[in-house]
């Protein structure tokens, strides 16, 4: 191995472990918002996680954005839904 895929493999491993960083924010969403938009997060987080695990030796460095990804699409979802629903904790 040469150090450009070592470096890949890295960055790769990176953003997977980012990933699960930000799943409790999604696990924790059922403070908040309903079932059914917990359902809808976690599959969006699961979607991802297997896209990344898809491309972890194709795409690596595409996955070093999943976790910011994540996180942005939690943030949005939590705020519309609190304010265009009224969730409230």
């Amino acid at each position: 191995m040469d150090g450009r895929t070592i470096l890949e493999r890295v960055v790769a491993v990176l953003g997977i472990a980012g990933l699960f960083v930000v799943l409790p924010l999604y696990v924790s969403s059922g403070l908040v918002a309903p079932l059914s938009a917990i359902v809808v997060l976690l599959g969006f987080w699961l979607l991802l996680l297997v896209t990344a695990i898809r491309w972890f030796s194709r795409r690596p460095w595409v996955i070093l954005a999943f976790p910011f990804v994540a996180a942005a699409v939690w943030w949005l979802a939590i705020t519309l839904g609190e304010q265009a629903f009224g969730w409230q904790a």
